[in-house]
């Protein structure tokens, strides 16, 4: 494998990327949230709660519903903002 083809593959494959291309929470219309991100928000609730044990799986629901819910309003508002009105 040339030098050159290599550079193509891992390009393709995304390494090398530069730190400004990271990954960001927001969530788009396309982007469902995911298992971590659902961690994270579960996790915040948890501390809001004051660090209380106990609620884990609620915690989990609540991180869901808001991530889900995010997800909704902004397909709304892209909906809105796509009519041309």
């Amino acid at each position: 494998m040339t030098s050159q083809s290599r550079g193509r593959r891992s390009k393709a494959l995304g390494f090398g990327a530069s730190p400004s291309q990271s990954h960001s929470n927001d969530f788009s219309v396309k982007h469902s949230p995911n298992c971590d991100d659902i961690r994270l928000r579960a996790y915040e609730i948890y501390l809001e709660r004051g660090s209380l044990p106990g609620n884990e799986l609620d915690d989990w629901l609540q991180a869901e519903r808001e991530l889900n819910g995010r997800v909704l309003q902004e397909s709304d508002s892209v909906d809105i903002e796509g009519n041309g009105s």
